[in-house]
């Protein structure tokens, strides 16, 4: 507990400073960057959050569920050189008419820079039916941003199966690195409307053989709590409900959001 304690400090800056990465700077000053992300850099903190993780630019590292490729931005030139991006979503392939949408999205984005994402490996992670984006012990890192609530639909076994995928890939010692939409913790939340207690995901998370490591406040919105219609999506960059109370939203800004390390052993 005492070792999670000082962890959680140093993340949150109280004590000590990360050494400096210019790899990872630069890939975060990249101008190939599409200018609606580089916008939401001062809401999404990818330095603090990545350094926070332990990233380095030798590892190889799956991103799960890249969606529009936010991340994949980053990770793929900082890992272009030395390391790894493995980016695991919906297969090309896949049984659902949705799925391939998806993974059509993806490889629209990874083709159009080959400079950026040439090196990007394909894996598929297809929640809850296909896991095949890594061998066993062969990952350093694993990252997930604002995904876990997606997830829980198909029921907390199934969830545990997903992180038991994700631990199975990494080597001893490699880590999982989450981000997600934050309820408060006395606010009963099923995911559905985008928010997630921390204690659930910490629960599960653990449950497939993780130990959390520390948690950072790096991404935290005290001026979100979580009861909004239409869920976390009538916040920005979604803006779900248009013009009702707009303003409101943008005063409130992106989402209140858990920033969680996990170690495999």
């Amino acid at each position: 507990m005492k070792r999670l304690i000082l962890a959680t400090m140093l993340a949150a800056g109280m004590a000590g400073t990360a050494h400096a990465d210019d790899a990872l700077k630069a890939a975060i000053a990249n101008t190939a960057r599409t200018p609606a992300n580089v916008a939401r850099d001062a809401a999404r903190h990818p330095y603090e959050t990545l350094t926070f993780f332990g990233i380095k630019p030798t590892m190889t590292v799956v991103e799960l569920s890249p969606g529009g490729g936010w991340y994949t931005e980053i990770l793929a030139p900082y890992l272009r050189e030395k390391g790894k991006l493995i980016a695991a979503g919906e297969s090309p392939t896949s049984a659902k008419e949705g799925a391939r949408k998806y993974a059509a999205t993806l490889t629209k984005k990874l083709e159009s820079n080959p400079a950026m994402f040439d090196k990007v490996q394909r894996g598929v992670f297809e929640v809850p039916t296909a896991y095949d984006f890594a061998k066993p012990g062969t990952v350093d890192m694993v990252v997930t941003f604002r995904n876990i609530h997606n997830w829980t639909g198909n029921g907390d076994d199934k969830v545990k199966e997903v992180f038991k995928k994700v631990y199975d890939s990494l080597k001893p010692g490699g880590v999982f690195g989450v981000v997600d939409h934050r309820a408060p913790a006395d606010k009963a939340v099923d995911g559905s409307n985008g928010y997630l207690q921390e204690a659930y995901v910490i629960k599960m998370v653990e449950s497939a053989g993780f130990k959390l490591a520390a948690k950072s406040e790096v991404n935290a919105n005290p001026k979100d709590k979580a009861d909004h219609k239409n869920g976390v999506w009538a916040l920005p960059p979604v803006l779900a409900n248009k013009d009702v109370d707009r303003e409101k939203y943008l005063a409130i800004g992106e989402s209140d959001r858990m920033t969680l390390k996990f170690v495999k052993p």
